[in-house]
């Protein structure tokens, strides 16, 4: 995982070949063209079918990283670019930068940990990179969870540590069990 500064890149890229096989047998035309104005091979034409396929597939994942990382996501997605035979520029791999950042308290910790998972899983297609950063977060989650509980049983040891405290919460309780007349429990009969 590229974690610098508590940013964790989410990254997606695809592998494809560029001699298809699958193109071999095509006889089709097509208005595709090479830079130098003559018409691409069929196998030409099927390796830009690729590349136009892929840079969808790119842009679609580094966009549903965006949609989902509101708050947490910290620029604009970057993409790799491969040249095709047409001469175009297609995006074969993408990423966007995520803030990894710890709250002023365990709960805006845990909220911001879970934004980084929705945003880190949000394509259909998670990337390898994709589920590293979600694990991430989920280990920050947790950590602040563990946090939270001490910070809860260190009030728990305040409250008792004062006699007339729990007195009084045993007294509250006893007179609250005691006005309500339904049993606990009822045998069917």
């Amino acid at each position: 995982m590229q974690v610098s500064d508590g940013v964790s890149i989410l990254q997606n890229s695809y592998h494809f070949e560029k001699d298809s096989t699958k193109a071999k047998n095509t006889q089709f035309i097509t208005d595709k063209k090479a830079p130098n104005g003559e018409n691409l091979d069929p196998q030409e034409v099927q390796y830009v079918r690729e590349l136009e396929s892929i840079d969808r597939n790119v842009r679609a994942h580094e966009a549903a990283h965006i949609a989902a990382g509101a708050g947490v996501v910290t620029g604009g997605a970057s993409f790799t670019y491969t040249r095709g035979p047409d001469g175009k520029m297609y995006a074969t791999a993408g990423e966007v930068p995520i803030a990894m950042k710890e709250g002023r308290t365990p709960e805006e910790t845990i909220q911001n940990a879970r934004q980084v998972i929705a945003a880190a899983l949000a394509p259909s297609d998670p990337s390898p990179q994709d589920y590293r950063v979600a694990a991430s977060a989920a280990q920050m989650e947790s950590e602040a969870r563990i946090e939270q509980a001490k910070e809860k049983v260190k009030e728990v040891e305040e409250a008792l540590k004062d006699s007339t405290t729990l007195r009084d919460y045993a007294i509250q309780s006893y007179k609250a069990n005691s006005e309500n007349s339904s049993p606990l429990l009822e045998i069917a009969g």
